[in-house]
């Protein structure tokens, strides 16, 4: 901690960043959450090729649009970052949704003193009913909590200078929350914002619940014995 004590300055531009490609049907839902912001929000959709109406979307609300040519979240978010001009970054995916109070909640984090020594996550919610989905939801907020692994689908709040601080996004395709987390929990503490980011439980229903858990469990295994998150996109994806 005491290495960058030097991060005191809070400031309270908020700049929020957003990967996407072929989001169409559930990024316009996020956007409305997000136009609960009460000032100017400097929102930027980082898109990988979208062959649908994603780009309008983003387009229709105002937010700014930024393009990679292939898919990877790593870069995606990393090139929005660098885009990006508010003193605070938030990260999301593109099928997440807010409560309608994380406006207040995040606004208390970014104006109090010592809010940018911490970088601060959502609490992950699986929208519908189901033994497994609550199951799941404990599970992530223990590694959440106890071992300090929030990852993407649980967002980010973050101070752009303790995320240059600690070199931000690596451009990698698969990998790249649990990267950033890596690093960060060996500096600062990773806090909940005790607000609910939901995500759509119909898609890891379709997908199987359990079936999905084990095989990102195995990636993140492979990933921790230095495999190629290269690679692991492939498998992942296939």
């Amino acid at each position: 901690m005491s290495n960058i004590s030097a991060l005191s300055e809070v400031g309270h531009h908020l700049s929020v960043i957003v990967p996407s490609l072929n989001e169409a049907s559930r990024l316009p839902l996020l956007l409305a959450d997000l136009q609960r912001w009460p000032t100017p929000l400097d929102l930027w959709i980082v898109d990988a090729g979208s062959c649908d109406d994603t780009e309008l979307a983003a387009q229709l609300t105002g937010a700014h649009v930024l393009r990679v040519a292939n898919p990877n979240r790593g870069a995606q978010l990393s090139h929005g970052a660098c885009h990006a001009k508010g003193t605070w970054l938030m990260f999301l995916h593109a099928d997440s949704r807010l409560p309608p109070q994380w406006p207040a909640v995040v606004e208390a984090v970014i104006t109090q003193s010592a809010g940018e020594l911490n970088a601060w996550f959502f609490d992950y919610k699986i929208q519908g009913k189901g033994t497994k989905l609550r199951l799941m939801e404990l599970a992530v907020a223990l590694r959440s909590h106890w071992l300090q692994r929030p990852y993407g689908d649980q967002g980010l709040l973050i101070s752009k200078r303790l995320y240059q601080h600690i070199g931000g996004y690596k451009p990698i395709p698969l990998m790249e929350d649990l990267d950033l987390v890596q690093r960060l929990s060996c500096q600062v503490k990773l806090l909940s914002l005790g607000l609910p980011l939901y995500t759509d439980g119909r898609r890891l229903q379709r997908l199987g619940l359990l079936n999905q858990a084990w095989q990102n469990a195995q990636l993140r295994r492979r990933w921790r014995r230095g495999e190629a998150a290269k690679q692991l996109s492939k498998d992942y994806y296939q």
